[in-house]
């Protein structure tokens, strides 16, 4: 199988529908096998049940998961080792990044890159509409110059945009690996494909910005200490 969608669903009865229509829309058009997998990391609302009834209409979907919740980090994770294709996407429930910007990910793919990551902080990036200035200084520039001292990855700009793409070679060394379940597990498989030699590749995505982003203040907190955390694994040689 060429490609596997990996969408991390916690609560999300309301956006999924649509996210799926338009990643189902897509890939129908496209000339290579797939699969798309919802993981469900505890919802508490009606997020199977109605990933579930969309099965017979979107094309190739799975619906897994388990019941209690466990955080993005470690839905990405169990969607990662289930999927069985050799390119292997993770994106979110949300839409922020449409698929069709996995086109741009292609190309680097052939030039050899295994992890590709999608970025809202390079140039040829578009973030529509842009930040609001207080979020983009705090939780963006700020976070980025935290997350840069801690565990470095000094030459990627943008860890969090929730788009990123890994060889099957690549996700099936680094996943198990991982100990971070929520936010800041983006950085994490960062830090753990670097250390095993894999090759990473920041590329620009359109972005739109979602008002309803379940990324608030007190999980920047808990990303701040789960970075300490990542370096704290990797000084113990936990990564390998």
């Amino acid at each position: 199988m060429h490609l596997s969608v990996i969408i991390p669903a916690y609560n999300e009865e309301k956006r999924l529908p649509k996210t799926l229509a338009e990643i189902d829309k897509y890939l129908r058009r496209q000339n290579y096998d797939y699969e798309i997998l919802v993981v469900n990391d505890g919802s508490l609302d009606r997020t199977v049940e109605i990933a579930e009834s969309l099965v017979p209409t979107v094309k190739n979907l799975k619906v897994t998961g388990y019941e209690k919740n466990q955080g993005k980090g470690f839905a990405v994770r169990f969607g990662m080792l289930e999927a069985v294709g050799d390119y292997r996407l993770f994106t979110d429930a949300d839409n922020s990044t449409s698929i069709d910007q996995i086109e741009k990910m292609w190309p680097e793919v052939e030039k050899g890159f295994d992890v590709v990551v999608g970025s809202r902080d390079i140039k040829g990036a578009v973030l529509d509409p842009p930040q609001p200035w207080l979020r983009h200084i705090l939780l963006g520039e700020g976070f980025k110059l935290y997350r840069k001292l801690v565990v470095g990855l000094w030459g990627i700009q943008d860890t969090q945009c929730g788009f990123t793409c890994f060889k099957k070679t690549a996700a099936e060394n680094v996943f198990p690996k991982c100990r971070i379940n929520r936010f800041a597990f983006d950085p994490e498989i960062l830090v753990i494909a670097r250390k095993m030699g894999f090759k990473i590749k920041e590329i620009p995505v359109y972005w739109k910005n979602d008002l309803e982003s379940k990324v608030k203040f007190k999980s920047i907190i808990k990303m701040a200490f789960d970075l300490i955390k990542i370096k704290l694994n990797s000084i113990r040689g936990i990564y390998g």
